[in-house]
């Protein structure tokens, strides 16, 4: 076990808090079933301690309302009470994350910078704070969600229900409502932020009150404590701990903390923990596959390179796979996907219909629209942002029938069109052709300009716009191959150091 912190406090009639945490899952059910076993020897830790269950978001994603519910009914599973909305809640239809809400046992927080519309399905969806007891104990609960929200949300989801504040504006309102909290006797705050490493940083700096940021957004991997990292003191020079599990549910975390009479951390444990260390129960994997159904075997990996260590800056063969698919079952010259979009890997072995779907968990609706050498380009380029971004923002862009190499300063060196046969064709990068278009294919979120990529802004004026994601044409694709696949490194994406 990782030895407790001792921050510098006095030692006075302590109380013992055990935090089950986590973030940013993604939908990963398989991930999810893993902490549901986890969460069960949790509960039955012989300790003295307070024991609660928070998620700081982004458990679901993608618009499959069939995947979010599965989603929600483990969260309950597993006990979660509140959690924090993140941006991939809000892929949903409105109307569904508000049934799945109604029908939750636990809470969403989020309302104090995410304000829902009158006339919203979402109206009253979120609450700003709240208050749990145990053992006599108070602890206040309060959330806050990502200040860049509306970058991570396609137009015509949720986007036009919601406004969120800046974050200065959220800090100031945190504030208020920590001060609500304190004034209501409870002195153990813990803030469930959705916003990412550097503003939870900033927020334990220029704040009072608040003990523990549970954090989430930036898919950062917080182990241990450690001054100047995770631990933090506010403008009462009191410690504030800092965590974050990563991200896709490859880890989750539990936070032991004594309090002292004052409410005051005098130490704490931070323990991230691998989910892959817990097995998946049958009774659990049945209750997901009453929601979802069961998978339909649709081929064989015979081989799989390594995943990328990030995969918004680097090559992802598993990446360039879906891509192939779309481009050659579409019949189009050029296929585009954004980094952030493939959020799983294949592996030797058998597949099926949930794994390819947990590659690529959006579901958005694939577009066909004519798009100019010059937009592509453009495009290119913007995906190179990723690299001088903090976050790695909005990430490469994943091609078919293209290549390129770009320098780890983000910097376009050359691009190619690629054919069938391998077959090179140079394109002026400094020069591009703005009369020559090409049938290029693309789901919805970049056609209507998702991530700043308002170059490929087509889709009202697209070729075609199909009801299906690219997981559809991903099994179509691995159907029709004779024998097990390869999926094959080709190097069509290079970053050279500048």
């Amino acid at each position: 076990m990782i030895q407790p912190v001792q921050v510098n406090q006095e030692q006075n009639k302590p109380v013992k808090t055990s935090i089950l945490y986590m973030n940013d899952f993604h939908a990963k059910l398989p991930n999810l079933e893993r902490v549901y076993t986890a969460s069960r020897m949790f509960d039955t830790f012989e300790t003295s301690a307070d024991k609660l269950k928070l998620s700081s978001g982004d458990d679901g994603l993608g618009e499959d309302p069939v995947l979010s519910k599965a989603v929600s009914k483990m969260l309950d599973m597993i006990g979660i009470t509140k959690k924090q909305t993140g941006n991939h809640e809000f892929d949903v239809r409105p109307s569904v994350h508000a049934e799945n809400a109604k029908n939750a046992k636990y809470q969403e927080l989020g309302a104090v910078n995410i304000h829902t519309k009158d006339t919203s399905p979402l109206k009253d969806t979120l609450v700003r704070s709240a208050i749990e007891v145990h053992n006599g104990n108070k602890y206040g609960i309060v959330g806050i969600g990502p200040s860049d929200m509306f970058k991570r949300l396609k137009d015509g989801t949720s986007k036009e229900h919601l406004t969120v504040d800046d974050l200065p504006t959220t800090i100031v309102n945190l504030q208020n409502e920590v001060d609500k909290l304190k004034s209501q006797g409870v002195n153990k705050i813990f803030l469930l932020s959705h916003s990412g490493y550097t503003n939870d940083i900033q927020i334990a700096k220029q704040t009072r009150g608040i003990d523990v940021i549970l954090g989430g957004h930036s898919h950062d991997l917080l182990q241990d404590v450690k001054e100047g990292k995770n631990l933090f003191y506010n403008l009462d020079n009191e410690p504030v701990v800092i965590t974050q599990a990563g991200k896709d549910g490859e880890y989750f975390g539990i936070l032991n903390v004594d309090f002292d009479a004052n409410g005051i951390i005098k130490s704490v444990q931070n323990n991230v923990i691998p989910t892959s260390l817990f097995n998946r129960t049958l009774p659990v994997k049945f209750a997901v596959e009453q929601i979802i159904g069961k998978p339909e075997h649709v081929g064989e990996i015979n081989s799989a390179p390594p995943v990328p260590g990030n995969r918004l800056i680097e090559n992802n063969p598993h990446g360039n796979f879906l891509v192939d698919a779309m481009r050659k079952e579409l019949g189009v010259d050029i296929a585009l996907l954004n980094a952030a979009n493939v959020r799983g890997s294949f592996e030797k072995g058998k597949i099926d219909t949930r794994k390819i779907s947990e590659i690529t968990p959006f579901k958005n609706n694939l577009v066909v629209a004519k798009i100019s050498e010059k937009e592509l380009v453009d495009a290119v380029k913007l995906g190179g942002r990723s690299f001088v971004h903090p976050d790695n923002k909005p990430g490469i862009v994943i091609v078919s029938g293209l290549k390129y190499t770009m320098n780890d300063k983000g910097k376009l060196l050359n691009m190619s069109y690629v054919d069938d046969n391998g077959n090179e064709t140079l394109i002026d990068i400094n020069n591009p052709n703005p009369n020559k278009l090409l049938r290029v294919a693309m789901d919805d979120f970049y056609a209507t300009g998702g991530d700043g990529f308002f170059m490929l802004n087509k889709k009202s004026e697209a070729e075609a716009v199909y009801k299906f994601d690219k997981d559809k044409l991903a099994c179509d694709y691995i159907k029709k191959q004779n024998g097990p696949i390869d999926i094959i490194d080709d190097k069509r994406v290079q970053i050279v150091k500048a």
